[in-house]
């Protein structure tokens, strides 16, 4: 291994490579064209920056003076990419290489001025680098090696054609790296149409997955999800804790939702512009949130330090996207959780995803309420200022409050101030208890019925009515009972000691707002609903059932035979009396069909002045020669 190299990993802690580090930098693999498969967290961005280094650097300690890039690195996601340049920054630091990246999202002239000033590597995601090449900013020429990262992910989302292009671009004989969490054969046809004789990596055991992790399934009732993930993330209290979800729209609501319950949450999904992403990601470096909620695609290959926590709130949908989400924490030889939220309802879904992914997992229950202040008097206890020495000022203030309180007084003190800065945790139900019918509600007490004269047909509402009364009639909400809306009025319950005052309240108008009045009822109104018939639909015909007649036996037929449906007495008269009817009758022989005795002879309607007269009928002589169809008349000149 090169010696600048080797100086920039101990200067980093890295003692060890990794399997897949020391798989790609084994002498018999140098200058060879690899296909790698590893899985999501074994140290792959190390591993392919220590690949490339011979191409880049040969027996030279330092990089030359930066002119066109040597080496192109290619990942999915513009996280990912720029997750990649920190630690190839890091990692060619001591040789003097400089990393440029090319992501969307970003300002194109300010990527393209530093192409100009020059660089050795370039990391960047398909769409921007072929924006790049299209413009001729980006020169391939004096590439030595090209690496495709995550291009299982790439090729999922549509990148094939921009890693095609890309590839063709480059010089014919540089090497080729393709690291790949799965090896699928679209994957193995890229490889075989731009590798030459590519040397197959593979360090992903078939039955072993992430052993540095410990997997467990929560099995909650179907509307205590959201609570288990905030008893979760409340017992745990991880530096660092990711919540996947499966779209744009459960992200910004679970993020709301665990912002409003005091926690420091940021959300990373593809709606945000590339700016709010990485905030939200330099929040959680820098610790000023600790929760991440995330789409499978934003987090993408991203990581985040002492990650120690992976919540699923929602279940993945296949076992590449388990695997991968539980993979952002167990990196680097360190311990992590993933938790899978699994209503009662989906746990057939979830057996068949982990027997699927061949992971054992631990199924268990929620923390509950009494566990989390169990733990957090554990932390309090175990905090490492009890072991402080005090200083002067501390200790004076400390006399003066033992002069003035108990011992016990001053730690109940402590034990609520300890928890005043946390979330309240969530009382959950047991998983096999079905939510019931919500209670009724209770005895409102004596009141009175009052009438709006807003209906149904005003499109009125009980979530504006409500308001009206507490606005328009001083009322409060606890004075309002039952709201019933009808089609023309709207019937109200108000309690009898509110009710007194209200037309004092209102005036002798009794009037609300513009339009909306309000008068006292008698006694309650009647809501039994009146059945109505539809509107135009005409009274049932007495008889029997319409539908088939009823198959009758040969013996039957012939001694009784059946008159057809369109005949017999109930056929009969049916034009007279203006009924439809299937079939017409057959006209009177010597009449014209369809003609009424009974009506009045018309005249004939007189012609208007001017009007061309009728032309004669065709001839009956078959030998007539037809007339000759009249050729339309030309427009006056400017007509349209």
């Amino acid at each position: 291994m090169n010696p600048t190299l080797s100086a920039a990993l101990s200067e980093r802690g890295y003692d060890t490579l990794t399997e897949v580090q020391e798989a790609v930098t084994a002498p018999e693999v140098q200058g060879r064209d690899l296909l790698v498969s590893a899985q999501t967290g074994s140290g792959k961005t190390v591993g392919f920056g220590l690949a490339i280094a011979p191409d880049l650097l040969g027996e030279a300690e330092r990089l030359g003076l930066a002119a066109a890039p040597l080496a192109l690195v290619v990942a999915p996601t513009r996280e990912l990419a720029l997750q990649v340049a920190r630690e190839l920054g890091w990692l060619y630091g001591q040789a003097g290489g400089r990393v440029v990246t090319c992501v969307g999202g970003m300002d194109m002239r300010d990527e393209r001025r530093a192409l100009e000033r020059g660089a050795h590597i370039v990391v960047g995601t398909p769409g921007r680098l072929c924006d790049h090449l299209r413009r001729g900013s980006l020169e391939t020429d004096a590439l030595r090696a090209v690496v495709l990262d995550e291009a299982d992910e790439m090729l999922d989302l549509g990148f094939r054609e921009d890693l095609e292009m890309i590839l063709s671009a480059a010089p014919a004989e540089r090497r080729t790296l393709l690291f790949s969490a799965t090896v699928s054969p679209v994957i193995a046809r890229l490889a075989e149409q731009f590798q030459r004789d590519a040397l197959r990596v593979s360090t992903k055991g078939s039955a072993r997955q992430h052993t540095d992790i410990s997997y467990q399934v929560l099995w909650v009732a179907p509307h205590d999800s959201e609570h288990a993930i905030i008893n979760l993330l409340r017992y745990h209290d991880a530096e660092n804790a990711i919540v996947f979800a499966n779209t744009r729209a459960s992200v910004t609501h679970l993020a709301a939702r665990l912002a409003n319950r005091g926690l420091s949450v940021v959300a990373l999904s593809g709606e945000l512009n590339q700016a709010a992403r990485s905030h939200a990601l330099q929040a959680m470096r820098d610790g000023r949130a600790r929760v991440c909620v995330a789409t499978d695609v934003a987090a993408r290959g991203i990581d985040l330090p002492g990650l120690d926590l992976v919540v699923h709130a929602e279940l993945p949908l296949n076992t590449e996207a388990l695997l991968h989400r539980s993979g952002r924490t167990g990196r680097a030889g360190r311990k992590g959780i993933s938790a899978l939220i699994v209503p009662t309802k989906l746990t057939k879904k979830a057996e068949r995803l982990l027997k699927f992914a061949k992971i054992e997992a631990e199924w268990t229950q929620p923390p509950s309420a009494e566990a989390i202040r169990a733990r957090d008097e554990a932390r309090l206890l175990e905090d490492p200022l009890w072991s402080k020495a005090a200083e002067a000022d501390e200790a004076a203030f400390a006399a003066r409050l033992l002069a003035q309180r108990s011992p016990e007084e001053i730690a109940t003190a402590c034990l609520r101030l300890f928890r005043a800065g946390l979330s309240a945790p969530e009382e959950l139900s047991p998983p096999d208890e079905k939510p019931g019918p919500r209670p009724a509600r209770a005895d409102f007490g004596p009141s009175r019925w009052f009438a709006l004269s807003v209906g149904r047909r005003e499109n009125a509402e009980p979530r504006w009515i409500l308001p009206l009364l507490c606005r328009g009639a001083n009322l409060d909400k606890s004075d309002i009972g039952a709201i019933r809306v009808q089609p023309s009025e709207t019937y109200v319950q108000i309690a009898e000691g509110a009710a007194a005052g209200l037309a004092a309240r209102i005036g002798a108008a009794r009037t609300l707002e513009e339009g909306i009045d309000i008068r006292p009822m008698d006694g309650a109104p009647d809501l039994a609903p009146a059945r109505k018939a539809a509107p135009g639909s005409a009274p049932r015909r007495a008889g029997p059932p319409a539908g088939p007649r009823p198959r009758r036996s040969e013996a039957e037929e012939t001694a009784a035979p059946r008159a057809p449906r369109n005949e017999g007495p109930r056929n009969e008269g049916l034009r007279k009396e203006g009924k439809p009817h299937w079939k017409k009758p057959a006209p009177k022989a010597g009449r014209a069909p369809w003609v009424d005795d009974d009506a009045p002879a018309r005249k004939p309607r007189a012609a208007k002045p001017g009007a061309p007269k009728p032309r004669a009928a065709a001839s009956a002589d078959p030998g007539a020669k037809p007339r000759k169809p009249r050729s339309p008349k030309k427009p006056p000149p400017g007509a349209r």
